[in-house]
């Protein structure tokens, strides 16, 4: 059974490291066989709000994108056909360690100079951040995303796979 992290949050107080829990779980006869970290790679991965898109002066297909990230409003260059003025995203900076949409490969951000026009940093699709092999276009959030949050605290979380044995269904809903 997958349990989230952030599911047992909303009904018991945490303040152990996920790694020390895992290992209370265990001891007390629920059997942790692994963990996965969702978000563990998103350092430099704020949320942004789109303040301004303008087109591209030497490409019909790109856009010129400025994000409002609490502290800055950096111009980006971006492709994505799905990017609207206010839409709440994942806003990459330069250094961010990010997954090629088109090889899977990891790779960390670099400024780029695209059609003449510098890019220091990248609007993100799921699958550039590792969520889903969605890579249509821009991962849009939610209009209640906090601006300037790091991406990790908004949607990170961590999954907890456990071995449930016939004799405890009790164990067997988050609630249990």
């Amino acid at each position: 059974m997958k349990v989230s992290l952030n599911w047992l949050k909303e009904y018991v107080d945490i303040a152990l490291p996920p790694a020390d829990l895992a290992n209370r779980l265990t001891m007390a006869g629920i059997e942790v066989k692994g963990t996965q970290v969702i978000g563990g790679r998103w350092d430099n991965v704020v949320i942004g709000r789109v303040v301004a898109v303008n087109p591209h002066p030497n490409a019909d297909r790109l856009s010129l994108v400025t994000i409002n990230t609490g502290t800055e409003q950096p111009t980006v260059v971006c492709g994505a056909p799905n990017l609207r003025l206010g839409d709440k995203v994942a806003f990459a900076y330069v250094g961010a360690q990010l997954i090629d949409g088109h090889t899977g490969q990891v790779f960390r951000l670099k400024s780029a100079k695209i059609r003449g026009v510098v890019s220091n940093g990248m609007v993100c699709s799921e699958k550039e951040l590792g969520i889903s092999d969605s890579h249509q276009g821009i991962m849009v959030l939610p209009a209640e995303a906090p601006v300037g949050t790091p991406l990790t605290e908004y949607l990170g979380d961590v999954i907890f796979d456990l071995s449930i044995t016939p004799n405890r269904p009790d164990c067997l809903s988050v609630i249990g």
